[in-house]
């Protein structure tokens, strides 16, 4: 089950950066110089996530893909 939990606020900068907040560096393990992915979410906001956790996504994907076709072929 996926967890939810919100940070609070942060001001993007006039670089256009943002400092993520302390308890979600803490809870999520965020260091400094760590690669993050970004996606943009219907034109409404922004998904940021490791480039780590994306890769291990990416690579459980990767090996149900045989898995994950036949799901989308009986919808």
């Amino acid at each position: 089950m996926m967890k939810k939990k919100f940070y609070g606020s942060t001001t993007m900068g006039e670089r256009g950066q943002v400092v993520v907040p302390v308890e979600a560096r803490e809870a999520l393990n965020l260091e400094k110089g760590e690669k993050m992915l970004v996606f943009g979410v219907h034109d409404k906001g922004i998904f940021l996530t490791k480039l780590s956790s994306f890769k291990q996504f990416s690579e459980e994907l990767e090996k149900r893909q045989t898995e994950i076709k036949k799901i989308l072929e009986e919808k």
